[in-house]
């Protein structure tokens, strides 16, 4: 355990030093947090003052009317749209800096724009099981959150090579499922835990920023208001930097195992040993 997670860090190490390259990627998520955004204000908006606005504002109560659960599918494809959209740009940036490219912002999006078929499929299929798991969750509070997550976590794990394959062979949203699957099954199930070590960057990175948020709340009442206004801003652009860099780093790290697991290839950027000992064949793994 403590060897591939040493392998995950790794892996992560060498992601970032991908992003290094390219910083420019990091564009990419800072756009679709914004336009999740408007999206979130285009439906919340018009409906602050109706009785439709906890569809999207609870998570846990159910809508009653029909009218409701046809705004919540709505926000939920367009929502994911937009987060396909520009995953596939990066995704698609990334892919080519490790086949030895050198990506710009307009290939990424000129890639996006390509798959747009196939970006509106995906979008429509998650937008399904996100929509199905949402109804799950509100039917009881505690055992729907807990189905909900087992199964939101399954499909996670299933849809892992979804973006890339979409990206790299442009099939349709069930052909790409059906492709990561496949993917998977090549590969031992340990290979997932190379997403690890990206986690536990951002944990331990965490741990200061909000330690620092939490002094600044304490500043704020008993020494300087000022000070601590300061504190709490510096943690929150710090968390907002964590979240743009290991975003950047995931779709990186993804775009890498898919090289490898669908075409052999150990991108030059990664450790070839490495890799491999994290994504071995089964076949070769049981020998």
């Amino acid at each position: 355990m403590f060897s591939r997670i040493s392998n995950g860090w790794a892996l992560s190490k060498q992601s970032f030093r991908v992003l290094m390259m390219d910083k420019e990627l990091l564009l990419f998520p800072i756009m679709s947090g914004f336009a999740c955004l408007m999206v979130l204000a285009s439906f919340a908006i018009p409906l602050i003052s109706s009785k439709y606005v906890t569809v999207i504002m609870d998570e846990h109560q159910a809508p009653q009317d029909p009218l409701a659960y046809f705004i919540l599918f709505a926000f939920y494809f367009v929502n994911y749209f937009v987060i396909i959209f520009f995953n596939s740009a990066l995704m698609s940036c990334a892919i080519i800096r490790l086949k030895g490219g050198n990506p710009t912002i307009g290939d990424g999006f000129s890639a996006a724009m390509n798959r747009l078929p196939q970006i509106t499929g995906w979008a429509l299929v998650s937008a399904t099981v996100g929509f199905i798991l949402r109804l799950i969750e509100s039917k009881s509070e505690r055992m729907g959150q807990f189905v909900a997550g087992l199964l939101g976590m399954a499909w996670s794990i299933t849809t892992y090579f979804v973006i890339p394959v979409l990206v790299v062979e442009q099939k349709n949203p069930f052909a790409a499922l059906k492709r990561s699957v496949g993917i998977l099954r090549k590969t031992w199930g340990e290979s997932l835990v190379a997403n690890f070590g990206i986690g536990l960057i951002v944990f331990l990175l965490m741990i200061p920023i909000f330690a620092l948020i939490v002094g600044g709340f304490v500043v704020i009442g008993s020494v300087n208001a000022v000070l601590g206004g300061i504190m709490i801003a510096t943690g929150f652009v710090c968390i907002l930097l964590v979240s743009l860099v290991s975003s950047a780093i995931h779709s990186i790290l993804i775009a890498a195992i898919y090289l490898f697991a669908a075409e052999g290839k150990v991108p030059d950027q990664f450790d070839e040993s490495l890799i491999q000992h994290a994504f071995a064949p089964k076949k070769a793994a049981k020998t």
